[in-house]
């Protein structure tokens, strides 16, 4: 392994918001997932599930499903009618325009059950760690092969809505979306410096 190679694709990856309008193949998706499948999990129960949009119908389906809930959220926050609508087109505009989503979904079905809400927080957390890193991996795979993505949260303030909207399984919990296409723009983007960030003991 090269670990130059891969520390200049780690630290060269970046969230990309804007697609070309050419499609992802299968065939290529199917590798990120292979990829993100070899992330380390928790009892190696690998407890990530994965949701690929890419129907018109379906993420017509999840775009405006999500959007509604949205928007009423930002109502009940007292938001301005013109700020709402801003916000709610954009985050629209760049699912939509997407050529592929990509729903990372967690299942407790295989972790560990206590009887104990301590232990039982831990089993979730640790579960929910997994899945972070398969997205990691994915992410990190989708940029090695020229590709762009963004890894979007919105799915946490409406599971149930992604759930409605894709017909998911009842055990399937979207924790975020992943955004995938050939990049339109590059973005650049710094870090804060490491020191500001560890601690040596």
């Amino acid at each position: 392994m090269n670990a130059d190679a891969l520390l200049g694709i780690i630290e060269s990856r970046r969230s990309v918001r804007r697609y070309l309008s050419r499609p992802v193949p299968d065939a290529l998706i199917e590798r990120l997932l292979r990829a993100a499948a070899w992330a380390p999990s928790a009892h190696n129960r690998q407890p990530w599930r994965f949701v690929v949009v890419k129907t018109p119908a379906a993420r017509a389906r999840l775009v405006e499903q999500m959007a509604a809930r949205w928007r009423a959220d930002l109502a009940a926050d007292g938001l301005p009618q013109e700020a709402i609508d801003r916000q709610v087109s954009r985050s629209r505009e760049r699912l939509g325009a997407a050529p592929a989503l990509i729903v990372l979904c967690m299942t407790m079905a295989d972790m560990d059950q206590y009887p104990d809400p301590r232990r039982q927080t831990h089993e979730r957390t640790m579960a929910v760690q997994g899945v972070a890193m398969a997205g990691q991996n994915l992410l990190l795979m989708a940029h090695a092969e020229g590709l762009g993505a963004c890894w979007m949260c919105a799915p946490l303030f409406c599971p149930d809505v992604v759930r409605a909207a894709l017909r998911l399984p009842e055990d399937y919990e979207p924790l975020g979306l992943i955004t995938l296409g050939y990049p339109a723009t590059v973005r650049t983007k710094d870090r804060f410096p490491l020191d500001t960030r560890v601690l040596w003991r």
